[in-house]
């Protein structure tokens, strides 16, 4: 078992990364306040570089190699987010980065990772192709493998944001995100537990991909099991790291309707004018769909990120 980050990790990330990151805006609703019965404060990490939270993680565990390692690189498999991420903390740090991407990746994902100046090789859409792809390259290269979320440097980054987050707005009731593979949910679980015990955390996940709620629920670990969801970026499951992290830190799970996840981007687009994924939108479609959960509380939501196919919206 990988040790389990605590605070000063997650504070000791956060000056880390700080000459590298944005520190993204927190910004409210009123329009949102109305619809929700509640008033809530999303933390905008689809402003974060890359356009996803997944920048932080990468970042504190590309500056946390030491210099033999960093001679040789990094690498990962990844269709999206932490593939461009772990790209960009490379080329920062003026290191190599060797990506695996599936050929179905989208071809905005394949040009972003490009054009961060890392090295993709591609191999078949499946987990099997991934891993085999990934330990043949790892083999021939020596770069050190950074996983999107089994790695607690990684957990540590993620957590950045909720300090943020808690910093800005001190008094919140309840602070939400959404859960795929668990590293946002871990870093911010332990980040706001370690600055106020109080304050309640609180997941949601899709009711078509909900191994998370169900591994929760039953006090061991589900994995996932074709995962049908408009939020992509939640299709993983959680390890053994994330799943002990969560089970221990997170007060509750639910989980939301394909229907409310498409209503919750639409009301953030139309309402706030920012781009949001659909991911993102799963944890304000959380509080429209169990409104008596949320109702009369102060929230904080980290809105994951930003990264979605304009020609495939689903509204």
């Amino acid at each position: 078992m990988k040790k389990i980050p605590e605070l000063i990790d997650i504070k000791e990330a956060h000056k880390r990364i700080k000459p590298f990151i944005h520190q993204t805006p927190v910004l409210n609703s009123s329009s949102i306040d109305k619809i929700t019965g509640a008033s809530v404060y999303f933390k905008c990490e689809n402003f974060q570089k890359v356009g996803a939270f997944k920048f932080r993680g990468a970042t504190n565990a590309v500056l946390l190699l030491d210099d033999k390692l960093r001679e040789l690189g990094v690498a990962t498999h990844s269709s999206g987010n932490h593939a461009a991420a772990l790209a960009l903390a490379a080329k920062n740090t003026g290191i190599k980065a060797y990506i695996v991407m599936p050929e179905t990746a989208p071809l905005i994902k394949k040009k972003a990772v490009k054009s961060y100046g890392a090295e993709i090789t591609y191999c078949a859409p499946n987990l099997a192709a991934r891993e085999s792809t990934l330990d043949e390259l790892v083999k021939n290269t020596g770069a050190t493998f950074i996983h999107p979320y089994n790695n607690k440097d990684i957990i540590s980054g993620q957590g950045t944001a909720a300090i943020e987050l808690l910093n800005e707005i001190a008094d919140l009731d309840i602070v939400m995100a959404p859960v795929g593979g668990g590293g946002l949910l871990s870093g911010t679980s332990i980040a706001v537990k370690g600055l106020n015990p109080r304050v309640q955390v609180v997941a949601a996940e899709p009711k078509n991909a909900d191994d998370a709620y169900r591994s929760f629920k039953l006090g061991y670990l589900v994995p996932s099991e074709n995962p049908n969801t408009i939020a992509d970026g939640l299709l993983t499951s959680l390890c053994d790291l994330t799943f002990k992290i969560i089970s221990e830190k997170v007060d509750e799970i639910v989980t939301v309707s394909e229907e409310a996840i498409v209503e919750a981007m639409r009301i953030i687009w139309e309402r706030m004018k920012i781009i949001i994924e659909p991911s993102s939108a799963v944890p304000l479609a959380a509080v429209l769909e169990h409104k008596k959960l949320f109702s009369g509380k102060k929230l904080g939501i980290i809105l994951s990120g930003g990264n979605v196919d304009l020609d495939k919206l689903p509204f």
